[in-house]
């Protein structure tokens, strides 16, 4: 199949739903990006990249951070971390704080905020600096050196993150986070911040569809911790609308409120997609649409 003219269709079939949904404005600095941009970017597992559309531009991957934490946890210090995450869809917005309350401080997956800030303390426990590590990932994985907090993002968040200041005090009251709640939030927002484009997203997760092998052929992750990443990506990466992604794309997925999408064909390549404008549960309208798309037209999906 010609991928370069996958790509191009797709990108002429979603372009009158890139001003569909609204942008995440309850983060200001995310409010102000231009609602009809839309990019695609396909990165093989055995080295080719195609992109079209603005693949090249950067944008903050806010949630799509979750992965790279959680995997260089789990490349840290194995499973240990699940006896404090639990690994089930919340059915509740991302940002939802009534299961943390009933569940007595375990997060119900990591890919949710509470979960998250959990995933982002341990890391600090083990390396010191959370975010610098999730970007040291981002920059080996991707090859671009130039990948970097966004300060103003980060600023933004933090000066409007009540509700994730909120969960990580109910974190730490139930026992649940190792470090300093300002330090746990600090690394967390930073690493939220972080901005790359679909190219360098498509590259850095190219390891969960090559089982765990990073950009230099060494294992980062073992094939069945790459398989477990995938699996909750699938079941809790697109929040309280991981049923209807699964069904309408048929693939292990992670969204962010920036726009972008992280999306995974296990054993042949990574797909990043990014269209700013959200539908009700905080994914991207257009980059939904677009995965939809691909796998129709490549027949690649895990079902």
């Amino acid at each position: 199949m010609d991928m370069q003219e996958i790509l191009d269709e797709i990108v002429a079939h979603v372009a009158p739903l890139c001003l569909q949904g609204e942008v995440a404005s309850y983060i200001p600095s995310l409010g102000e990006v231009s609602p009809d941009s839309f990019g695609i970017c396909v990165a093989m597992a055995d080295g080719e990249v195609f992109g079209a559309g603005d693949w090249q531009q950067p944008f903050s991957i806010q949630s799509i951070s979750k992965v790279f934490s959680l995997a260089l946890v789990m490349s840290y210090d194995y499973d240990s971390i699940w006896k404090r995450v639990f690994r089930e869809p919340s059915g509740t917005p991302f940002n939802s704080m009534v299961q943390l309350e009933a569940d007595r401080g375990i997060p119900r997956n990591p890919f949710i905020n509470a979960g998250a800030l959990v995933v982002t303390d341990r890391l600090l426990s083990i390396t010191g600096d959370a975010a610098a590590s999730v970007r040291g990932l981002l920059r080996q994985e991707s090859g671009n050196p130039e990948v970097e907090i966004d300060a103003l993002v980060a600023a933004s968040e933090a000066d409007h993150g009540h509700r994730n200041a909120s969960m990580a005090h109910l974190l730490a009251s139930y026992g649940n986070l190792e470090n300093p709640v300002d330090e746990v939030l600090d690394s967390y927002f930073k690493q939220c911040a972080l901005a790359m484009s679909c190219e360098d997203l498509a590259k850095a997760s190219r390891f969960l569809a090559r089982h765990g092998v990073a950009a230099g052929g060494t294992p980062f992750l073992s094939p069945n911790q790459s398989k477990r990443v995938n699996a909750v990506m699938l079941t809790c990466g697109t929040y309280d609308a991981a049923g209807e992604f699964a069904y309408r794309v048929g693939l292990p997925g992670k969204s962010g409120v920036g726009g972008g999408i992280v999306a995974i064909v296990p054993g042949r390549c990574s797909i990043t997609v990014w269209g700013p404008a959200l539908g009700p549960n905080g994914n991207s309208v257009a980059g939904i649409a677009a995965l939809d798309e691909f796998t129709a037209k490549t027949g690649w999906s895990i079902f």
